[in-house]
């Protein structure tokens, strides 16, 4: 059997040239930290690698839950031979070159495992390249994403792969594998003699945010900068290389709708806290704020109302605002006018009452507008009847009069139904003591 890419390779795993991130990289999958409903004993993944007969797959999480490193782990376990590509850079014509590689290899009885990094980046046509290849077992197919494969992959290829969801890491796993590094003296940092102040290691985990790569770069970084032989890492230099965490955020993938159904969700539910949250989130990683506020202002008129007609306003107000003054001090009117929508009373019934109509114009058709409501600018229409009979709200007493203002099909139905919440409750009894005195 030939030699794997690992095996001619290993020899330089352990340059220090590397980054501490790739050099900590798991070999095995008793080495791998995390993912444990895929690779713990007698889940069916790692009874699939044990087995010997890896599947085609799609791994699908956030950035530094080991998508590739699980996918190289499989390919040294299953002794497979491993080809690495990023739909980034890669095109039709490194895939063919791939995949006549695989057909040679297959003639000597090695297997080759295919990795696309970012496969939700390649296009349809680049799918397609792959796919008859995977149905006949020339490749191994093993693809990473980010983004939500239903959407992001073609169906035909998606059907002759697994998804796999790999999950952000918990705190105590990342703590793991910031141990590990600082005592592994062939990969890591275990020569250094370095200690990491317990406050430093809560930054690095909070800071992560579940990234195990993001974990130890941001370590890395402090131990490069800390003086002396005898290194001490505290939560000042850690606050001093890293600055700032990056939002998780990509505002035309998964997490933009995401984030904006969550802020919409909480606005609806009522609840101010949460909202500020997800509009912070959207904010700070750049979202277009006249995206959210237009989001905000389709809520005031579904979600709240009639009752409270001023959401409109305010929302309308908050677009005016954004783009009169700009980021970033357009994040004050944005988190009024929030916090006056989450507030609000809620009512959807002018929305419910349109798709009522919307429903009985669809069962019924056009019909025919009442003579007495039709507009009547000529003799001959007049003489035809148009308008007659029609009575002129302002002459009767509340300026009000009841007649027939619907089709006559549709005489009777009701689509609006005032709820009894904020102003819409003085509609409701308005409403009432006008069906009263008809």
């Amino acid at each position: 059997m030939q030699p794997t890419l690992f095996e001619a390779g290993d020899g330089g795993v352990s340059s220090a040239a590397m980054p501490l991130a790739a050099r900590m990289r798991p070999r095995t999958l008793d080495e791998f930290v995390g993912q444990e409903h895929l690779v713990a004993p007698g889940r069916a993944l790692r009874r699939a690698v044990d087995a010997d007969r890896p599947p085609s797959c799609i791994f699908w999480g956030p950035p530094g839950t080991g998508k590739t490193t699980l996918a190289e782990v499989i390919a040294r376990a299953t002794r497979a031979h491993f080809s690495p590509m990023s739909a980034v850079t890669a095109g039709v014509a490194d895939l063919r070159k791939v995949v006549a590689e695989a057909r040679a290899r297959q003639a000597r009885r090695v297997r080759t495992i295919l990795f696309i990094d970012e496969i939700h980046r390649f296009n349809k046509a680049q799918q397609d390249v792959v796919l008859p290849y995977v149905e006949d077992g020339t490749v191994i197919l093993i693809g990473a994403t980010t983004e939500n494969p239903s959407f992001e992959v073609n169906a035909a290829l998606l059907s002759r792969c697994r998804v796999y969801v790999l999950r952000p890491l918990g705190e105590e796993q990342i703590r793991t594998i910031l141990r590990r590094a600082l005592q592994d003296s062939e990969r890591g940092l275990g020569r250094q003699q370095i200690t990491l102040e317990p406050m430093a290691m809560d930054r690095i985990v909070e800071l992560a945010g579940g990234d195990a790569r993001m974990a130890l770069t941001a370590l890395e970084l402090a131990v490069s900068a800390a003086p002396g032989p005898e290194i001490t890492v505290t939560v000042e230099l850690v606050n001093d290389v890293v600055q700032q965490r990056s939002p998780r955020y990509d505002k035309g993938g998964e997490a933009h709708y995401d984030i904006i159904s969550a802020f919409i969700k909480s606005l609806r539910g009522s609840d101010p806290d949460a909202a500020l949250y997800w509009l912070a989130r959207m904010i700070e990683a750049g979202e277009d704020p006249l995206f959210i506020v237009r989001r905000m202002v389709v809520l005031a008129a579904e979600d709240v109302g009639l009752a409270d007609p001023q959401a409109l306003v305010v929302a309308v107000a908050a677009q005016q605002a954004v783009h009169f003054v700009g980021m970033p001090e357009g994040y004050l009117p944005m988190s009024e006018a929030a916090v006056y929508l989450a507030t609000a009373p809620k009512s959807n019934s002018a929305y419910a009452g349109y798709r009522r109509a919307r429903e009985a114009l669809d069962r019924t058709g056009d019909l025919p507008v009442p003579l007495h409501l039709r507009n009547a600018p000529t003799g001959l229409m007049k003489s035809l009847g148009y308008g007659a009979g029609y009575k002129y709200a302002h002459d009767f007493e509340g300026h009000y009069i009841e007649q027939q203002y619907l089709p006559d099909d549709l005489t009777g139905e009701r689509f609006y139904e005032p709820s009894d919440q904020g102003y819409e409750a003085t509609i409701r009894r308005r409403m009432q003591g006008r069906a009263g005195d008809a």
